[in-house]
This record gives structure tokens, sequence and C-alpha cells, in this order.
């Protein structure tokens, strides 16, 4: 009888680990603070919560930060910067007095999952990598102290130049100037079921080979395949060979079971001159791209069905990295909150995306007609637009009546927590001018009430703003007007640069995918593990 029932409920067991393949491709955001001008953690951390998004890495253990995130359910990724490899492989009791200060009083309120010790150490001034896995091991020591090692994985991320040939992605190996430290390293990751965390970022081989890769494959736009002969794989996009070049230098070190997890990956909207590519269009379209790509055709092409968990980088705009004006501008919020473009976390809005034309250099001008969304018109330009089913066009703008402070505690509301795209009150954009926050604020309590369905509600802004049937547009700055919906399939418009974006779906929405595909798993388990584990009682 006992033997029946282990059977039974093994049986349980293993149609619960079958289940498990319903654990999706994450995407994370990269939240950098190397800048002087950043909103306060905890104003991040509201933001990051308006966009939905469960995963974030940040370079450091700041409390503050650590604190603003206390209770959100948010998985953190925290970092031991290079700085301190030394004092953390040196000494046990440097590690202990760290993990006592800076971890366990947060912990687990603060929902810290992952350590990454060191960042892009091969490719550091100092060339740290011997420091690395004593590192490792000094943490992982005061986290089993703290029995917590199961709970939170300890790795360490690296650059794609950490390979000493990555295509065809078949032929990649691992430099072998750094072979003494990573296969010790691996070695560790393994035994304790962490993932070998990578730094993947198509721009810069398309930047430095602009003559041999197309801008298309780099932004997953293009319409032909690369092949890898010795494999016969086919490659539609830089990102999956780029992937599969680690998964192949690690299957070549026999260390094919590692879970590879990309810690950083992103694309600038502003370059030097000669950075031509760098431009807000073709961050949206590969950052858009590549969600896409994470979240509904995952994996590679070899390893199709694949997880593949993303960081984006990065959250704002950094305006204190060293280097050319690339590394400063990687972020997808300015450092007030505004959208350098409109992102879909969710990777459920299906409109293409239209990156910089690869011939020309310049964007895609938008269309002065209609753009039909299936639900409703909106026109973009002076003149009023298409209000649905009828009615007067309304616009809302700033109350000449409101306080300066009071004007500025809403703009800030709009362009960071309400979602408004106010690209187009930045510097050298059409609706800068006149720079007052009346004006700043009448274009993005406009934008925000458009989108949001311009019901009078949504003109509220705490007495701050005023209904009106006059079109406030002028000059090159022009006003959107959209008629109301029913809440879903709005469109979110930019300026009349050509930085218009689409967007079908609310940033804080889940994706009904996912929440699909929950729901089956769910019901699987339910009717199928209820019953098995009430035969395992009866026969008990």
């Amino acid at each position: 009888m006992d033997k029946r029932v282990k059977l039974i409920f093994w049986i349980c067991v293993s149609i619960l680990a079958f289940l498990d393949f319903g654990m999706a491709s994450k995407i994370g955001i990269c939240y950098g603070r190397n800048a002087d001008n950043l909103p306060s953690p905890n104003r991040v951390s509201e933001l990051i919560q308006h966009l939905n998004i469960k995963f974030v890495r940040i370079y450091d253990a700041n409390i503050d930060v650590l604190k603003a995130f206390a209770n959100t359910g948010i998985e953190l990724m925290i970092g031991v910067p290079n700085a301190d490899l030394l004092a953390f492989a040196q000494f046990q009791s440097n590690v202990d007095t760290w993990l006592s200060n800076n971890i366990l009083p947060y912990y687990p309120a603060t929902k810290i999952t992952s350590i990454s010790v060191g960042l892009e150490v091969t490719e550091a001034p100092d060339n740290a990598t011997g420091l690395v896995l004593p590192a490792m091991r000094n943490i992982h020591t005061a986290l089993k102290k703290s029995g917590l090692d199961k709970k939170i994985k300890i790795s360490s991320s690296f650059s794609l130049a950490i390979l000493s040939r990555s295509f065809p992605p078949s032929s990649a190996s691992f430099s072998k100037k750094h072979s003494a430290f990573l296969k010790p390293m691996l070695e560790f990751l393994v035994e304790n079921e962490s993932p070998f965390m990578i730094d993947l970022y198509p721009y810069y081989a398309y930047r430095d080979s602009t003559e041999k890769i197309p801008l298309e494959y780099a932004l997953f736009e293009s319409s032909s395949q690369v092949v890898d002969s010795a494999t016969g794989l086919l490659y539609s996009n830089m990102f999956d060979a780029q992937l599969d070049a680690i998964y192949f230098a690690l299957t070549a070190m026999n260390f094919k079971t590692i879970k590879v997890m990309v810690t950083e990956s992103g694309w600038p909207s502003k370059g030097s001159p000669k950075e031509t590519a760098a431009t807000p269009e073709n961050a949206l379209a590969y950052n858009t791209n590549l969600i896409r790509h994470v979240i509904g055709d995952p994996g590679t092409p070899a390893k199709p069905g694949e997880e593949i968990d993303v960081y984006l980088f990065s959250l704002f705009n950094e305006n204190r990295k060293p280097g050319i004006e690339s590394e400063r501008n990687w972020g997808m919020f300015y450092a007030n909150g505004t959208n350098v473009y409109a992102l879909d976390f969710t990777g459920e809005n299906t409109t293409p995306v239209s990156p910089t034309n690869v011939t020309t250099g310049t964007s895609p001008s938008p269309s002065s007609s209609p753009v039909d969304n299936g639900n409703s018109t909106v026109i973009i330009g002076g003149g009023g637009g298409v209000v649905g089913g009828g009615g007067t066009k309304k616009w809302c703008i700033a109350s000449s009546q409101a306080s300066v402070t009071e004007l500025q505690t809403a703009l800030d509301w709009a362009c960071g927590p309400g979602n408004v795209d106010c690209s187009a009150v930045q510097p050298d954009q059409p609706c800068f001018e006149p720079d007052t926050v009346l004006s700043h604020a009448s274009y993005a309590f406009n934008t925000y009430y458009q989108q949001s369905g311009a019901s009078s509600i949504d003109c509220s802004f705490n007495g701050a703003s005023v209904e009106v049937d006059k079109d406030p547009s002028y000059g090159n700055c022009l006003y959107m007007i959209a008629p109301a919906t029913t809440g879903f399939n709005r469109t979110m418009a930019g300026n009349i640069t050509g930085n218009i974006t689409a967007i079908d779906s609310p940033l804080a929405s889940p994706s009904s995918t996912n929440e699909a595909f929950r729901q089956m798993v769910i019901s699987v388990a339910v009717s199928v593990l209820l019953p098995c584990f009430v035969v395992c009682l009866s026969i008990w």
C-alpha cells in the first residue's frame, strides 16, 4: 500500500514539475544613478510601480534605494561595485559587516533576489578578475550564515568582450586570458544554481561596423537572415546571434546547463555626430522589438523555447557618465521623469515602430492623415480633430489662476506617474518656448486629458487646469485632440518632429497573453493535481 501511495505521490510531483514550463521570460529595468539630477528613490519606485515593472537592477546596495522598494514586491538585483571587490575578497569580516548593515535590515521587505559581484571586470582598467570569485565565495558564506544562500543568487556580469570570437555563434569561445578565473567561477555558478550574467549591446557592434552590418539586423527589423555555416542555424537579428555565442562558448567549456541572464541591453537615443544611429526612433524600435521577442517568441535558434530574462538599459539618462555623448543618453526617461520616448513594457502592442531611415538617416515624417487604431480616430495637429460620435472639441490647459507650485506639482505628476510623453517641452523641441511652467503644464495636461479619454474628470489636476474649446496649438507646437474612448486602444502621441508613437495598451496593464497562460497553468494544476492528491489520501 505504501508503495502505491509513494508512486502516485511522485507522479503528482512530476506533473507539478512539468507545469513549471509556464515560467515566462522576464523583462526588467536597470536603474543607474550616475547623475546629479535624478528624482528621489521614492519617486523612482513610484514610477517603476506605475510602469508595472517587476524586476530592477541597481549597481550597489544604497540604503535609500533599498528602503524605497520595500513592500513593493519588486525583485531587486543589487551590485557590488568594482571598487569594493578588494575589501570583499580579502576579509570575510568586511562582507559580514556589509551584509549586516546593508542587506539584513531591509530583507525580506525589500525583495533582494540576486547580487552581481563586480561590473564587467574584464574590461575594467584595473582588471580585478582575480578578486571576483573570492568575493563571491565570501558573500555566499555570509548569506549561508544568515540562511539566505538559497534565496539570493550570486553572480557577476560581463560584456561580450569576454569572448575572443563571437561570430559565427557556433565558433564562439571565451578569451584564453580569462580562463584561469572563468572555469572555477562557472563551477561556483553551477554549484549554487546561479545564472551567467552577460550585457549584450547590438548597438556597439553596428556602430563599429556600419559598412558590414545592416541597421535592420541590429533592430530586429531584418527581412533576411544570416546563416551559421557550421550549424545551418538562421539568425534574423543580432541579439540572438550574440546570445547564442554565449551559449556555444559555455558549451565548449562543458557548462551547457548554466542559465544565461541578459543583465543589460538597450540603445542610446542621442550620440556624437558620428553616431547617426543613436536616435529616439531607433532606441524605441530596438527596445520595443526586444521586449516583443523575449515575451512573445522566447528562445534563440540554438535554444528555441528557452526563457530569456533581460534587463533593459536604462531607466534614466545619466549626466555624469564619462565618455562620448551616447554614454549619457541610454535612458527611457529624462532626469525630470518625462519620456525620452514612450515604450510599451508589456510587449502587447503590435503597432509597427519606425526606426530612423537607414539610407537617409532621417526619421519618417508623421502622416497628416488621421491614425485609425480600430476604435477611434486621433489627429495630431492644429485645427482640431475628429470627435467620436460627434460633440464639441475640447482641450485641457493649465489655469492662469493656479500658483506656480500647484502647476509644477501637477506637471511633475503628469510627466511621471501620469505617463505623459513630455519630450515636446524639452529644450530645442517645438513646445519648449515659452519656457514657463504654465505653458509646459498646459501641454502635459492636455496630452494626459486626451489620451485618457477627454472626460472632464481627466482635467482636474486638483483645480490647476481648465477645459477650453479653443485649440491652444501655436506655431509648430501642436496639441493633441482625441475622442472619448471606452478605455481600450487609446493612442498616445508625441510631437510633430517625428517622435510619434502609438501604444495600444496602458503601460501599467499586465500582459494579457501571459495572464491567460498563467490562468491556464493554474487551471491545469487544480484539475490534475487536486484529484491526484485526493487519491493519495484515500489510499492512505
